[in-house]
């Protein structure tokens, strides 16, 4: 029993680790991305204010994007289109990881961690 018991928590441990990460990848071509994005010059214009991190693991939360080497390890292929108007979502990078969210909550469906 505390075999299973182990076997369990372990696999949960490793299953919800990867379902909290936002993990991103900049594709060419805007016939191969999930999402296509616009990086606006001031956070008021934002939807989501975005802050890179260094390590997979801490991409655990909206706003805190990892970005990956290859296509096949991305969550979301993102192309980043140089007109307000053609883009799903419009960001906007910060300086601090406290300061990285959602400014229009309606746009959080574009995004949202495959837990939800």
């Amino acid at each position: 029993m505390k075999k299973t018991i182990s076997i369990f928590f372990i696999f949960s441990f490793i299953f919800t680790t990867s379902l909290y990460t936002q993990k991103m990848y900049k594709v060419q071509y805007e016939s191969q991305a999930d999402l296509k994005v616009y990086v606006v010059s001031y956070e008021s214009q934002a939807d989501l204010k975005v802050y890179m991190v260094d390590y997979e693991s801490q991409a655990n939360k909206d706003g805190l994007w990892y970005n990956v080497s290859y296509e096949s390890q991305a969550d979301f292929k993102l192309y980043f289109v140089n007109y307000e108007s053609q883009a799903d979502l419009k960001i906007y990078f910060v300086d601090y990881e406290s300061q990285a969210g959602w400014k229009d909550k309606s746009k959080e469906y574009l995004l949202k961690f495959k837990n939800q």
